[in-house]
């Protein structure tokens, strides 16, 4: 018996030496060597050069600790812009930086003082910056590297740091800017201050908390003057949750339209006589809305009094007399401790306050303009000032009346026990007789230190301030020659209407707000609501480890020094040495000769840090020591937290000094969940940590994640998360060796046009709709819809559908078949495309897939976005007929899994007329469908046979014209005779 013939070696299976398997943690580090030492970035830029430009300016994070998450999908958002806008072919820089100035790291630094049991204050503040400096720089070493690892392209060789010498004389200059245009003044207004950090914070370095046992106490204060008789000997009572401000109070406000109730109540055991001649009736003023909750508190002070001995207890109430708000003006009652005389002998005056109201308390709110913003202005607006009895640390100063001095009684006003019912305030209400309910049991939320987690307060203290509502003036340059206050974006013009109609840095900024792209659109009315209602820029802070306010104040008349010349030493000082420039040592050398220091103060406040990265668009994209660079930016792209943050400061920095936004567009994103949408915290455990998952995964999975997300809304990530993305990743990845393998030899262009089969033209049209899509999710920044098109068209228009479809033709065909060399042809049409609109997605492994075609080709991110051929085909018909097959298939697959046939090519199938388009006939739909035949049929059901003709032996389909199994059908008989013949 003649042995019959192994024909494997004449099938053309696909070769590569790509392997299925990724080995990202191992191949990514080889990977990103070889760009750095092939200066992969600069060769984009010489590429670009010349091109469109599209900046993207880098937000700085804050050098401070190892790179989180939220770092890791920032930046990767980041570099996906640069590389789709690189790719689009425009020049694309990307230059990053990082913010080092400011308590996060000056925090640090103390801490180790701390742990060696040293003051800060005794240190010599040069060695205390330069301990911060040294801080600030390990980290930026450390994120750099570890931002790096993540495929980002950018100049990290020169990144931008808030703390460089150039950077810091800019923020100066740009700070005196104000000052010269007199858009600067120190005022005393209450600040959120940290008494533990001893200094003002920034509404961003404020996070809150929700507290269950704060104190809610209602104090008594005794009228003795009024114009309604009645109300003299009568108590108004106020109800406050911080009691520490009592020994600050200077007035008590109303509500002018609030309805108030004058009370003759007496509280007492509920088996007391009401007739009792000693029945302790006295005279409450509160807001009648209020007057039941009051009448409730003050029942269970009582009954806590009584030690819950079981007695009950019960008020009378002899009388009532209802006045309106309006009526109380004139009014004065007497402070709780105004027997210690002095500050508390003065009478505190009734004063009428549009914030009163009767959602909570008495409607009486007592006044310390030292610590609340209503009480601030409300007292100014009467002439009450601040007194300043609280410190730095949060304690009474020495010479206060009530707490002050070496009392044992003296600690800061945020410890709880001295705030608490049972402190001293609330000890010394109490024998006054003034204390009428004290809890500690109030829920509410309250604002805390988001380094420290302490408690904040708000406190007035001399700050300096930038006005909101103040006229600005209009920013032309100084002179023909000084184009110092123009920028590169051009002179403000003053005959513009949109500059006239904004003459405030409110107005300005919100004119720009109108006119920025905000992407989602929902960020323009988040920081539009912000700017619209935000109090005057609180610029200092009490630190030593930032920027000076480098400003000598008048010691007479109290005005800053605005002197050009003496601005220009101050600035050129600090461009070559620094912030340790500012020293008081120096003041006659800044002065000059026409100036006497003993005449001057010279400040020694800081710069706010987000006045610091406000400014960042000033040295990084107008300075020049990155070319590639321009003024305004493109885009910003940030958390939105920076709503209050980074866009926030660079508008009002910019709008105040340039007239405009340094940004045309503001991209946002969300914050990183964990998997059941938790908000990530180390103490939970549920962080996780990207540098892990790098080592586990790799950067491009971690790429692949965060492209794939809704990153606009807050998002999730976790294990079973990410190897879901894993999973997309293999479909991918297979994607590419298929089309590798596929591709083997191919040298070009084998086909002629007019001989491409339809299959081919068709998928040649998706391609073309699939550019299309992509180049509108580049503009629109939606790469979730990108990475999603991109993995479904290789999911379900390649791997499902094409690939599996003309496989046979690809392995079977002959050397010469049209029909294989027409699909070789747009299978290299479809690599070309695909690996770049991958590119952006997975840097590594699109440089792997790349570099195994060509090994000499140079990098795979030096190409520019692919050019498709514009065909178009009968979508509709192909949906119908792929619609089809899924039936076919569906009809199918419980024969496979009955194991009646193996595969699909022993299947004889009937199919539906109707549902045929038209165009396909039999033979058509069976290589369609990969079936053994199709007919048509008047059933409206799909039906499944198996067949009983013979499997050729090279292709394995079964066919009439294969007598029986092992023999070649004709096909494969013209192709092996080709193949021995060449031989």
């Amino acid at each position: 018996m003649t042995e019959k013939r192994d024909y494997k070696d004449t099938v053309f299976l696909p070769k590569t030496d790509f392997p299925m398997k990724a080995g990202l943690p191992q191949k990514e580090p080889g990977i990103q060597a070889r760009w750095h030492s092939e200066d992969l970035y600069n060769q984009m830029r010489e590429s670009r050069a010349g091109r469109e430009k599209f900046i993207l300016h880098d937000g700085p994070p804050y050098a401070n600790g190892d790179m989180h998450i939220g770092h890791a999908l920032n930046h990767i958002l980041k570099d996906m812009v640069c590389r789709t806008q690189n790719l689009a072919g425009k020049d694309a820089p990307y230059v990053p930086g990082w913010d080092c100035h400011g308590l996060p790291i000056e925090w640090k630094i103390e801490e180790q003082y701390r742990k060696k049991k040293l003051d800060k204050n005794a240190v010599d503040p040069k060695e205390f910056r330069a301990e911060c400096r040294a801080y600030a720089q390990h980290w930026v070493d450390t994120q750099r590297e570890q931002l790096k690892r993540l495929g980002i392209m950018g100049d990290w060789d020169n990144p931008y740091l808030t703390m460089d010498f150039a950077a810091e004389g800019t923020i100066v200059s740009e700070l005196l800017k104000f000052a010269e245009s007199g858009n600067l003044y120190r005022g005393s207004k209450p600040v959120m201050w940290s008494p533990v950090e001893e200094t003002a914070l920034a509404e961003a370095e404020v996070e809150y908390e929700d507290l269950t046992d704060s104190p809610q106490i209602d104090v008594a204060f005794e009228i003795i003057e009024s114009p309604i008789k009645e109300l003299i000997g009568a108590h108004a009572v106020i109800w406050t949750t911080t009691p520490w401000t009592i020994p600050v109070n200077q007035a008590l406000a109303y509500g002018p339209d609030v309805e108030y109730v004058l009370l003759n109540a007496c509280f007492m055991p509920e088996e007391q006589a009401r007739d009792d001649e000693d029945s302790g009736y006295r005279f409450y003023l509160v807001a009648r809305a209020l007057k039941q909750q009051f009448l409730d508190r003050k029942l269970e002070e009582i009954r806590r009094l009584q030690n819950d001995t079981g007695a009950t207890s019960c008020y009378d109430i002899d009388q009532e007399i209802g006045i309106k708000g309006s009526e109380l003006a004139g009014t004065k009652a007497r402070h709780p401790m105004h027997k210690l005389g002095g500050f508390y002998a003065t009478p505190r005056p009734f004063l009428p306050g549009d914030f009163v109201t009767t959602d909570s308390g008495t409607g009486l709110v007592h006044m310390s303009p030292d610590h609340g913003e209503d009480d601030f202005a409300l007292c100014k607006a009467h002439g009450i000032e601040p007194v300043f009895a609280v410190m730095n640390d949060g304690r009474y100063r020495d010479d206060w009346l009530w707490l002050g001095g070496n009392d044992d009684r003296r600690r800061s006003v945020i410890n709880k026990p001295f705030n608490s019912p049972e402190g001293p305030i609330c000890s010394d209400l109490r024998e006054v007789g003034a204390l009428l309910s004290a809890s500690a049991d109030y829920a509410h939320s309250y604002p805390h230190s988001w380094r420290s987690k302490a408690k904040v307060i708000y406190r007035c203290t001399p700050q300096w301030f930038v006005p909101m509502d103040k006229d600005l003036p209009w920013l032309e340059p100084k002179s023909a020659e000084d184009k110092s206050w123009e920028g590169e974006g051009g002179a403000i013009d003053p005959s513009e209407e949109t500059i006239c109609a904004a003459p405030t840095l409110r107005e300005r900024a919100m004119e720009e707000i109108a006119r920025v792209r905000f992407v989602p659109e929902k960020g323009r009315n988040r920081i539009g609501s912000m700017v619209e209602g935000r109090p005057d820029w609180v610029l200092s802070r009490q630190r030593a480890w930032g920027v000076p306010i480098t400003l000598f104040v008048n010691r007479e008349s109290g005005d800053y020094l605005r002197d050009e010349a003496v601005n220009a030493r101050i600035v050129a000082a600090v461009h070559k040495e620094g912030v340790d420039a500012w020293e008081e040592a120096r003041a006659q050398e800044f002065l000059g000769a026409d100036y006497n220091a003993d005449d001057f103060e010279m400040v020694t406040d800081i710069l706010d840090v987000w006045f610091d990265s406000g400014c960042t668009h000033s040295f990084v994209l107008e300075s020049g020591k990155w070319p590639d660079l321009q003024w305004p930016a493109n885009l910003y792209l940030e958390g939105s937290d920076q709503h209050r943050g980074w866009f926030q400061s660079s508008l009002l920095e910019s709008c105040a000094t340039r007239g405009r936004a340094p940004y045309d567009q503001i991209l946002t994103h969300g914050f990183t969940m964990d998997a059941k949408g938790k908000k990530m915290s180390k103490s939970l455990g549920n962080t996780i940590d990207p540098l892990k998952v790098m080592e586990q995964y790799g950067a491009d999975i971690i790429r692949l994640w965060a492209l794939s997300v809704d990153f606009t809304e807050d998002h999730r990530i976790g294990d079973e998360i990410l190897k879901g993305v894993g999973d997309q990743y293999r479909k991918l990845r297979n994607t590419f060796r298929y089309l590798l393998g596929a591709l083997d030899g191919f040298v070009g262009d084998m086909c002629d046009a007019g001989e491409v089969p339809e299959l081919e033209l068709y998928v040649l049209a998706l391609l073309a709709d699939l550019d299309g899509k992509l180049r509108k999710a580049v503009d629109d920044y939606d790469f979730n819809a990108y990475t999603r098109l991109l993995v479904d068209f290789c999911n379900e228009d390649l791997s499902a559908f094409f690939f599996d479809i003309r496989k046979d033709t690809l392995y079977c065909d002959g050397p010469d078949s049209t029909t294989r060399n027409a699909y070789r042809t747009v299978l290299d049409l479809l690599f070309h495309a695909l690996v770049r609109y991958a590119a952006p997605v997975l840097v590594y492994t699109t440089e792997e897939v790349w570099s195994t075609r060509y090994p000499d080709g140079g990098s795979v991110h030096l190409l520019e976005w692919p050019a498709v051929p514009g065909v178009t085909a009968d979508g509709e018909r192909w949906e119908k007929l792929r619609d089809l097959r899924e039936r076919v298939n569906e009809a199918i697959e419980p024969l496979r899994r009955e194991k009646v046939i193996r595969s699909s090519l022993e299947a004889e199938v009937r199919v539906p007329a109707n549902a045929v388009p038209e165009g396909f006939s039999d033979a058509d739909l069976a290589e369609l469908f990969i079936t053994a035949s199709v007919t048509c049929s008047d059933s409206d059901s799909v039906t499944v046979t198996k067949t009983n003709h013979h499997k050729c032996g090279r292709c394995w389909r079964l066919l009439p014209e294969v007598s029986e199994d092992g023999e070649l059908c004709g096909r494969c008989d013209d192709a092996v005779s080709q193949m021995d013949a060449a031989e």
